[in-house]
């Protein structure tokens, strides 16, 4: 059993439950899953780059991500529909528990000037998104690789209806917010 299922099983979900007097344990929000996506504009020029965010995406992730390709021409950036232009990786259960961890413990306060995530990313029906501007703050990315900075963004989708829910949630899970 991952470490963060365990505490949100031992410590979080008991805490959240008293805090909005949950009467159902089903209404007890939990994190339902994790999708990370790595954007290449350049790949429609350089191949490689699409090949090094995909076997970056499987290091930092564990798994294997999933080719993304342009939905619409755009002649402005020389891109035609079905060009790769991404790698996504959707996370559940044990995967994305370690993911997480991963990402409190280690990642972010590798961050430089690092004062806490934003707590304005939450999208209105208790999901959050983060923007990661280089990747290189995971451990298992190997940095001859990489050309240049590659960012990522990660969502974290919750069972909980509200953001304010949400927030408690991912509080309680250790994740560092800036304060306001």
């Amino acid at each position: 059993m991952a470490r963060l299922s365990e505490k949100y099983s031992k410590t979080v979900f008991p805490a959240l439950r008293k805090e909005f007097a949950f009467t159902n344990p089903m209404q007890v929000p939990r994190v339902e899953k994790i999708t990370c996506n790595i954007g290449v504009g350049e790949a429609s020029r350089n191949a490689k780059l699409l090949e090094t965010a995909l076997e970056q995406l499987t290091n930092i992730t564990g798994q294997k991500p999933v080719m993304r390709k342009a939905r619409r021409s755009i002649a402005a950036f020389k891109l035609r529909e079905g060009m790769p232009v991404g790698a996504k990786v959707t996370l559940r259960r044990d995967r994305m528990y370690e993911f997480l961890d991963r990402l409190i413990s280690v990642g972010l306060p590798r961050v430089r000037d690092f004062r806490g995530i934003n707590p304005k990313g939450f999208d209105g029906r208790g999901n959050y998104t983060l923007g990661i501007r280089d990747i290189l703050i995971f451990p298992e990315v190997e940095y001859q690789k990489i050309e240049g900075v590659m960012g990522m963004n990660i969502t974290i989708t919750t069972s909980a209806p509200t953001d304010d829910q949400a927030r408690a949630l991912l509080a309680g899970l250790g994740m560092p917010f800036a304060s306001r």
